[in-house]
């Protein structure tokens, strides 16, 4: 088995030029008998009410559908963006989701995956974004809201946060204290081969000596990047960058 994971692709708040990217990606990388698994952050806002789903996303949501049709199995961690997802992704398209971290079986090997937000936060958005999408309080109130109004406040707020984290000395020391954190989970954690994480927008691959190992694919947003794992290596990718705008 080929497990592809990708994570940070920002749809809806990004070039149009990422999203026909991240289709291409769909249509050309996943083929039968891999696995993919998306580290959250795919969308930077998803909400879903008993009978609405954000209809920017529409074009995203058929290509996942395309390719659960082609019998690959797809699952979804969400991240602090998109962590409010449900039956829509589990019923009508037969996605796994986990809302938060999840310690699964891939390629032969024990993972603890998780988005990321809230272990090492360095600004005081990410913090805040990441308390505000865990609290139930929080989620029950937006969904007594008109799903217009829903979306337009979260839109706005979403790129307010975003506006405030694109520093990159925040991004780099965030990087380094994720790295630290899955070091010392796996030191507590013998039986976990590898953990993965995104939300930094930064890629890594730590390699422990005892060949444990730690996968940040970096952000499908900038250059088009993701990762591929096999019972025997984890690699990091990139995607035909020319798709993309310049990072």
């Amino acid at each position: 088995m080929r497990v592809i994971v990708v994570a940070d692709a920002h749809l809806g708040q990004v070039p149009a030029a990422v999203g026909r990217a991240f289709h291409a990606f769909l249509e050309e990388i996943p083929q039968p008998g891999d696995h993919l698994v998306l580290t959250g952050d795919l969308f930077d806002f998803w909400f879903e009410y008993r009978s609405v789903i954000p209809r920017k996303h529409f074009a995203t949501v058929t290509r996942l559908q395309e390719v659960r049709a082609r019998g690959i199995p797809i699952t979804f961690v969400g991240g602090n963006h998109d962590r409010w997802g449900g039956t829509f992704f589990t019923e009508d398209l037969g996605i796994q989701f986990f809302a938060g971290e999840v310690e699964l079986e891939l390629a032969g090997r024990t993972v603890f995956i998780a988005h990321g937000d809230g272990l090492t936060e360095q600004h005081w958005s990410g913090a805040l974004m990441h308390r505000f999408t865990r609290n139930r309080l929080a989620i029950a109130v937006f969904r007594t809201l008109h799903p217009t109004i829903g979306f337009w406040i979260a839109d706005l707020f979403s790129r307010h946060l975003a506006d405030n984290t694109k520093d990159r000395a925040v991004l780099d020391r965030a990087a380094a204290a994720q790295r630290k954190w899955a070091a010392d989970f796996l030191g507590a954690h013998p039986a976990v081969q590898l953990v993965i994480m995104a939300h930094t927008h930064r890629p890594m691959l730590d390699r422990r000596p005892d060949g444990r190992t730690f996968l940040n694919p970096g952000a499908f947003l900038d250059g088009g990047r993701y990762a591929v794992i096999t019972a025997d290596a984890v690699e990091l990718k990139q995607f035909t960058t020319e798709r993309l705008p310049p990072a």
